[in-house]
């Protein structure tokens, strides 16, 4: 019996999206696959993603898991549609930047923080061309090297990428702040000092909302009364 959720990021990223997870369906079993190995997937080709993210599908495959979670934003809008053709009998569910909420919550000047490739992603640009109204203002903003300094836990370099990226922006009324990484949360307190009159926007919950509505439609919600465990694999650099 599959019985298990996996979710799996670059790295610590996609414990911000299993923390919002688990907190509306505790009971369920998870496996987290930490791919610190390969961390960060936003510089990586098309080709070498998609290679690297099927590489750890099959293993929480072999862990009998009964949905995927691919918490990581580049990885969801580059890879989650070759993956529900390439394994049809698997349910997926994607992150992705929270641009439909900024655009539905009518802020006006949205900025939206990722990986150089999410921003690049064809997905992303699809959500601004979908959501958007005329009135509405829009900036993606790739921020190359943020989630692995973040992945790091490197204090100096993130205070550095923050400046180098955000400075600009401190004061072009910027209502609302889209975090397009699921790294980025773990820096919230230090995004606020930047954008304190804005509003920070976590897609996790959505995605957490989504994996419930996903497992009651196909029934697989577990019946166990007690807290669930979690697994953790990392992989390692060589």
């Amino acid at each position: 019996m599959n019985n298990k959720i996996g979710v799996f990021d670059s790295g610590k990223g996609g414990l911000t999206t299993l923390k919002e997870i688990k907190k509306i369906l505790p009971n369920e079993d998870y496996i987290y696959y930490a791919d610190s190995k390969n961390n960060p997937y936003g510089n990586k080709t098309d080709e070498a993603l998609y290679n690297i993210v099927k590489e750890v599908v099959d293993k929480l495959i072999s862990k009998e898991v009964k949905l995927i979670v691919i918490a990581c934003n580049t990885a969801t809008t580059k890879c989650i549609e070759k993956l529900r053709q390439d394994y049809p009998n698997m349910l997926f569910v994607g992150t992705e930047p929270a641009i439909k909420v900024a655009c539905d919550n009518n802020y006006k000047n949205t900025l939206v923080l990722a990986t150089p490739g999410t921003i690049g992603s064809e997905r992303t640009h699809e959500l601004v061309k979908k959501n958007k109204k005329d009135e509405q203002n829009i900036i993606l903003l790739p921020c190359e090297g943020l989630a692995e300094a973040i992945e790091n836990s490197d204090e100096v370099k993130i205070n550095k990428l923050l400046d180098k990226y955000l400075k600009e922006y401190e004061n072009k009324n910027i209502d609302s702040v889209v975090l397009g990484c699921t790294h980025y949360p773990i820096i919230s307190d230090k995004l606020k000092v930047y954008f304190r009159n804005s509003d920070l926007i976590d897609g996790n919950i959505g995605v957490a909302n989504r994996v419930k509505y996903i497992l009651e439609t196909n029934n697989l919600l577990t019946d166990k009364k007690e807290n669930g465990t979690i697994e953790f694999i990392i992989s390692k650099k060589d």
